[in-house]
């Protein structure tokens, strides 16, 4: 390989970090925020889906891609605030809501997406960053989800309030200890649902990403397992919002390694660098859940069950 597609390719594979990382990032923020209330919320494969659709839906119908974004934390919040209250109710267990949440979702989403396969939405505009280069690659590599720096400053927000605000140190209480919450009287419930609620409003903005800018199309397939995936991409993370943007990268430049292989010119092996990011899950999966063991930085609710 030459000097210039050695430069191409690590710029391709930073590029498509930031690109393929960005629905990442949005989901596993909101599964933090949902993990540090004590509560698991597998259904965000599902709230991914239908967010996706309702950003694209709302993009087409609106003619605005930033009233798409707003349909699609709208339709993320809704989905997951049914999965918060229905986890309330007695004998409810968590991973199987989830579950049916997670059909439901996606149900909802290719029932009422069929009109949109085929339509053309407004997409977000991109934030040009390869205006330096006089190489093509270089420049649409270059071209930034303007989601991207907001999920960025949500994080390190998420991690602040967290720290130093009376909402983040009631989420958090809620998930370490729920007897100690309500001897202070504070509603367990109240607090789930809406931490759960908040989740799903922040994990819609991946789907906003999937749909209005990369890889800007509505269909059945859009998601492919990334809501799932946000929840070994939490663990990883050790429940730090501010890991969680780490984590998005490194599984968004896993999953642009074939792209930008092939952006030089190097197409063998293309179909096997596609199934990194799940190799990698599993891996993450293997190292940090061990019998016996608590992961550093589990809240105590998630720990106890």
């Amino acid at each position: 390989m030459t000097a210039d597609q050695i430069l191409t390719l690590v710029v391709a594979i930073l590029g498509g970090a930031l690109r393929v990382g960005a629905p990442f990032l949005f989901v596993s923020l909101g599964e933090c925020i949902t993990e540090k209330a004590g509560r698991i919320n597998l259904g965000l494969e599902g709230v991914l889906v239908l967010s996706a659709m309702a950003a694209f839906g709302g993009s087409y119908l609106s003619g605005s891609a930033w009233i798409g974004v707003l349909c699609a934390m709208a339709a993320g919040a809704l989905l997951a605030a049914l999965h918060g209250v229905l986890c309330t109710l007695p004998r409810v267990n968590d991973v199987a809501t989830g579950i049916a949440l997670m059909l439901l979702g996606t149900g909802l989403a290719f029932y009422l997406g069929k009109p949109l396969i085929q339509p053309q939405a407004a997409q977000l505009p991109a934030i040009e960053l390869g205006a330096w280069s006089s190489s093509p690659a270089i420049q649409a590599a270059l071209q930034i989800n303007p989601l991207v720096p907001i999920g960025v400053l949500l994080a390190g927000g998420l991690w602040w309030a967290f720290a130093h605000t009376r909402a983040g140190l009631l989420v958090r209480m809620a998930g370490d200890s729920a007897q100690a919450a309500r001897a202070l009287g504070y509603s367990v419930g109240g607090i789930r649902i809406a931490a759960t609620a908040a989740g799903g409003m922040v994990a819609g903005l991946g789907g906003a990403c999937l749909t209005l800018f990369y890889p800007g199309s509505w269909n059945e397939g859009i998601s492919s397992g990334q809501g799932l995936i946000a929840v070994a991409l939490v663990i990883f993370a050790r429940w730090d919002p501010r890991r969680c943007v780490v984590a998005a990268l490194l599984f968004g430049g896993a999953g642009a390694v074939g792209p930008a292989l092939q952006s030089v010119g190097i197409s063998w092996g293309y179909h096997l660098f596609n199934i990194v990011p799940y190799v990698l899950t599993l891996a993450i999966l293997v190292a940090s859940c061990r019998p016996g063991q608590l992961a550093a930085g589990s809240p105590g609710e998630l720990s106890s069950r």
